[in-house]
């Protein structure tokens, strides 16, 4: 593997006019990607402002293997749980991960447990009150979730309020959307079971989730919310329908992108609880990054082809939780910035319901709405970082940086190179192309952009909107969304 890529010293006034030329090794688009003449400002080589001095590691414990699940009741028996809150949701409630879960508790003498069977998927403020009410009324000693991201992150958010049974839902949200409080107690055990390959959930701090009322969605991001394990179970995916595997698939694709081409311009903090768990990204993430971004453009159409590929699947589970460890220390930047707003207004807007989801309600799944914006955004950011944006490019061409097809490249070229070979990797997966193609439309980018711009936590990770004292990158992202309406 070639060694990390540096990031570019340049002063920001060395703006660069980035070639509109599309990939020539890539035909699947036409020359001049649709809105990109129109991203007339993308963003510019770092310069060097005050930063954080340091960084911290934090991941769950994981456990990777088939069969694992049977070893939560042991597992929580070891912790001396007293009374175990078992959350998982209507769909996963039914199938083999959560009765394997349940029979292991039931081996186990003396060890009591509830379920919690009524997760939504995609929670939302609503739904995540009714599982904090839920499990206060029965203080439970240790939480076991068994599900994807929506689980993990309800039980997550449940085990919260249940230490502090005074304090409000907004108290801990993500400012400047809610106070952001620091979490300064300790938590209850949390275990949690993967059924998916995407969130890596099971290895962070984070829950996120949709305020309705807002149209977008936002979360709590705490070191604290991490499960004490993540048993990640090969076995657990079997009954996942294809467009699950795809859609949880990319979210891993961009947690990964996004981490290793993000950065952080906060300054250290007062004190060291203050000190965010998205961090920009650092050393020890880019590794966990990278090694996720390869596995996931090798083994993710492999999974999409044959959801019965053993070992696709496995490699996917695996990257979901490497992706979680680098983008749960480094953070996200703006493809799931904007992807907030895009799946929240869905359920007053176009109410786009995507195919393979047992739910009533309208839904742009999280690693869909992620990527709609993909390849407009890393054309954006590519001049940032040109070398990470390079070897980001010869991953997707399946080759290495040295290959003469990268080196000829110029800097000024990545980022529509990297918009072109993106692109592919999308429409190999059947992916709606574009914000047209779930109902959006000009009109609606106002909106979008509103819902985007509170995002805070995330944007000021991305190149060129967080960096930019006194802005708020409303201009970018209005064009970063008009170029994603189609390509």
């Amino acid at each position: 593997m070639a060694p990390a890529a540096t990031r570019s010293a340049n002063s920001p006034s060395d703006q660069r006019n980035q070639s509109q030329s599309a990939c020539p090794c890539h035909g699947c688009r036409s020359a001049t990607p649709m809105g990109v003449q129109q991203l007339r400002k993308l963003a510019t080589p770092v310069n060097s402002v005050q930063k954080e001095y340091a960084f911290e590691v934090a991941a769950s414990n994981l456990r990777f293997g088939e069969g694992v699940t049977r070893e939560v009741g042991m597992d929580l028996k070891n912790m001396k749980a007293r009374k175990v809150g078992v959350f998982t949701d209507p769909v996963v409630a039914r199938l083999k991960p959560l009765q394997t879960a349940i029979e292991s508790l039931q081996s186990q003498q003396d060890l009591p447990f509830e379920v919690f069977g009524e997760v939504v998927t995609e929670p939302t403020e609503e739904s995540w009150r009714r599982a904090i009410s839920w499990a206060r009324e029965r203080d439970f000693s240790h939480f076991l979730a068994v599900g994807g991201g929506s689980v993990i992150d309800t039980a997550k958010t449940a085990n919260l309020f249940t230490v502090y049974k005074d304090a409000d839902l907004m108290d801990f949200v993500n400012a400047p959307i809610g106070k952001g409080l620091p979490i300064e107690k300790t938590l209850r055990p949390l275990i949690a079971v993967p059924t998916t390959a995407g969130t890596g959930s099971e290895t962070t701090g984070t829950a996120i989730f949709d305020i309705t009322s807002r149209a977008f969605k936002t979360g709590i991001a705490h070191r604290a919310l991490k499960p004490v394990l993540g048993i990640v179970d090969t076995a657990n995916t079997e009954s996942c329908p294809t467009e699950v595997h795809i859609s949880a698939g990319l979210d891993v694709l961009f947690h990964s992108l996004e981490s290793y081409t993000g950065y952080s311009r906060t300054p250290r903090p007062a004190n060291p609880i203050l000190r965010p768990a998205y961090q920009g990204s650092n050393p020890v993430a880019d590794i966990f990054s990278l090694w996720a971004l390869k596995t996931t453009v090798k083994y993710l159409p492999r999974v999409a082809n044959d959801t019965t590929d053993h070992e696709a699947r496995g490699q996917m589970l695996l990257a979901a939780s490497f992706a979680g460890i680098g983008f749960g220390n480094a953070g996200v930047h703006l493809c799931h910035g904007m992807s907030y707003p895009i799946s929240g207004l869905n359920k007053k807007g176009p109410k786009y319901k995507h195919p393979g989801y047992q739910v009533s309600h309208p839904i742009i799944p999280h690693g869909i709405s992620v990527a709609l914006t993909g390849p407009a955004v890393f054309q954006f950011t590519a001049p940032s970082s040109p070398d990470r944006h390079r070897e980001a490019l010869a991953i997707f061409n399946n080759t290495t940086v040295t290959d003469p097809s990268i080196t000829s490249i110029p800097d000024s070229e990545i980022g529509a190179h990297l918009y072109e070979s993106i692109a592919c990797f999308l429409d190999g997966l059947g992916i709606p192309r574009g914000l047209k193609a779930v109902g959006y439309t000009k009109e609606d980018v106002p909106m979008l952009v509103d819902g985007t711009i509170p995002q805070r936590r995330v944007l000021d990770l991305a190149p060129n909107i967080g960096d930019v004292a006194g802005e708020d990158g409303r201009e970018h992202l209005t064009r970063i969304l008009e170029a994603s309406l189609e390509y």
